[in-house]
């Protein structure tokens, strides 16, 4: 496949890996002034959910690998920028104990068009789900348990 040139720009830092929550409006917020030619911004924002590998989950602990974790994902980024048309993104990760709701991922991307926008912004979250070093534990009433990588993230991983 032949590789595209765009126009990136990245003001902010685009990988952060953090125990605090973040504003998922600022944060669009700042993909919006990414400067002329932004048409289209699609974003993602993961939650913890109740359910998982088990039922009844109260929460997650994740944790992940200092400097490697942020270097995976700039390399994730730096791959949809030579695929799409990407203007500007940015990923958030949160490690740590995150409470049921707590957000605990988001992926933004500016483009020109919404279809390099959505594409760009899938491909970055399915890819971080099967490539990222993280480690994800399931909290319930009755325990605690890891989380092991499953086939369906890879399958869709690998379908990009």
């Amino acid at each position: 496949m032949p590789q595209k040139s765009f126009a990136y720009s990245q003001t902010v830092p685009s990988v952060s890996i953090q125990n605090a929550d973040f504003d998922a409006a600022q944060e669009y917020s700042q993909l919006r002034d990414s400067g002329a030619g932004t048409g289209a911004i699609a974003t993602f924002t993961g939650l913890v959910r109740d359910s998982g590998d088990r039922q009844g989950v109260t929460g997650l602990f994740l944790e992940h690998y200092p400097g490697m974790t942020e270097q995976v994902i700039g390399d994730l980024i730096a791959q949809a920028c030579q695929r799409w048309d990407v203007r500007k993104a940015r990923v958030i990760h949160r490690i740590g104990r995150l409470p049921l709701k707590s957000q605990i991922v988001f992926v933004g991307v500016c483009s020109a068009h919404r279809r390099d926008a959505f594409a760009a912004c899938e491909f970055i979250m399915d890819a971080l789900k099967t490539s990222a070093p993280f480690w994800k534990k399931e909290l319930t009433d009755a325990g605690e348990h890891w989380v092991e990588q499953k086939a369906s993230d890879v399958a869709r991983s690998e379908d990009w």
